[in-house]
């Protein structure tokens, strides 16, 4: 990933710099041609001037005194770089002046010949032994039929060549400054990514046995960020394998014992010698097969829980679900049920799955209290939530199992945990899944009371 990072900021800070460099170049050349044009004009416009007007020495026109004019203008002119300045009278060189750069008289000898034929003004560019010239010609006409011709040449090569060399020294700067630059981006790009390389590391060594590795972390970039999320990953990751490992040593410890029983019973029955002892066994066999169904069935429902379609929520009145309780409560045993002011609330809920989680209380309450035990389920208003209690006089839930009844892996050694198994499990997920809560609350006296808390109120959503 570094090397496509530096690879693709490379290339464009190349690219970007090589073509600065020329545009610069490009333009430097094309100001260098307009300043050439705009000096030549300036040139021959100040000549025209000088000579269509009067000798400052004398304050009388020139009058086609073409040496005054000349040497007027040499008295007072200097040539700017690359320039030559040249005048003739009658064929023959006159005066000349000239900037580094610019070519000498004797090296314009077939230019010459052209300029001292002219009898209009003239611009153009010619080839010199010092480089191509631009130039202006303007022919005068002096007294007595004399004639003069004024040259302005500007000779650019040595302008271009301060040009050519200014942008290879940037070009050679900004290579150098790239070859920096891409050093300290490699630098920076591997301490930006080495969170990345860290992970990677970790990764390679984690396995599904030892998952306590961490990315040690440094910063708050996004590759440190990426660093982090993944250390929360292999936390939960953690804690959902030890959980699960703990759920199925105690689920294989749950299923081991109706199997032992099933086999040991199976083995038996060719020794019975009655048919009420063959009567017996298999009906023991049969009571453990169902146990190990009810395992099962509770086992997929726990599974099911995770699922967004667990539930099927609905708008329900609770003086309907309560109503609907009592009912499926009654053909269980007789529960006193009790409703404190709940006429007009609504709850956004699964009827099934609440109901099955009260009878699940309710039949737990039947196994560990006995069939002759006292069972009370509240229903009330809490501010903003609904709260189902399931109370009876059985023996009770320590207070150092209260928090953990209700784990997949745990299974209690009270009486009343003893037998739970899964059925707490489910309660809780189907609450849960409710966005709802359940605990055992705590009791001063024999007995226990489970406590089902659920948000009140048409806009909830319902699901895990």
């Amino acid at each position: 990933m570094r090397v496509r990072i530096l690879a693709v900021v490379i290339g464009l800070l190349l690219v970007s710099a090589v073509g600065s460099v020329l545009v610069l170049r490009a333009a430097l050349l094309a100001n260098l041609e307009d300043e050439v044009a705009v000096s030549l004009e300036r040139e021959a416009e100040e000549f025209r001037l000088l000579a269509g007007g009067t000798d400052p020495r004398t304050g009388e026109p020139f009058a086609g005194d073409l040496e005054a004019v000349f040497d007027v203008y040499f008295a007072r002119e200097v040539p700017d770089e690359g320039e030559s300045l040249l005048a003739f009278v009658d064929g023959a060189l006159y005066e000349s002046r000239r900037a580094t750069g610019a070519a000498e008289p004797g090296e314009l000898t077939e230019a010459t010949a052209s300029w001292l034929a002219l009898d209009a003004d003239r611009r153009g560019v010619l080839d010199t032994p010092v480089g191509e010239a631009r130039y202006v010609a303007l022919p005068l006409e002096g007294a007595d039929g004399r004639d003069g011709v004024f040259v302005v040449a500007n000779f650019p090569a040595l302008e271009r060549d301060e040009i050519e060399e200014s942008v290879r020294a940037q070009l050679q700067i900004t290579l150098v400054a790239l070859v920096l630059a891409s050093i300290v981006g490699a630098l920076l790009a591997g301490r930006v990514l080495r969170p990345l390389v860290r992970l990677a590391h970790t990764a390679r060594t984690i396995s599904d046995t030892d998952l306590t590795r961490r990315i040690p972390v440094r910063g708050r970039d996004e590759a440190s960020m990426i660093a982090l999320a993944f250390n929360d990953m292999l936390t939960r990751l953690e804690q959902v394998f030890a959980t699960q490992r703990a759920f199925l040593d105690d689920t294989s410890h749950e299923l081991r014992t109706p199997l032992t029983i099933i086999r040991g019973q199976i083995e038996l029955l060719a020794l019975d010698d009655t048919e009420e002892a063959r009567a017996e066994t298999i009906a023991l066999v049969t009571d453990e097969v169902d146990r190990l169904s009810r395992m099962v069935d509770d086992l997929f429902l726990l599974a099911r829980a995770e699922h967004p379609d667990f539930l099927r929520p609905d708008d329900l009145a609770v003086d309907d679900l309560v109503e609907g309780l009592h009912r499926t409560l009654a053909a269980l045993a007789p529960v006193h049920l009790r409703v404190e002011a709940l006429t007009g609330l609504v709850v956004r809920a699964d009827r099934q799955r609440l109901t099955q989680a009260v009878v699940q209380l309710v039949s737990n309450a039947l196994r560990h209290a006995g069939p002759d035990a006292t069972i009370e389920v509240v229903a009330r208003a809490d501010g903003s939530e609904l709260v189902l209690t399931v109370g009876d006089d059985g023996p009770g839930v320590p207070a150092a199992e209260a928090e953990s009844i209700f784990d997949r892996s745990v299974r209690g050694g009270s009486a009343a945990a003893g037998g739970a198994g899964l059925g707490l499990s489910i309660v809780r997920a189907i609450l849960e899944a409710h966005r709802g809560s359940a605990r055992v609350l705590p009791t001063d006296g024999p007995g226990a009371t489970f406590e089902l808390r659920l948000p009140l109120g048409s806009d909830v959503v319902a699901g895990v």
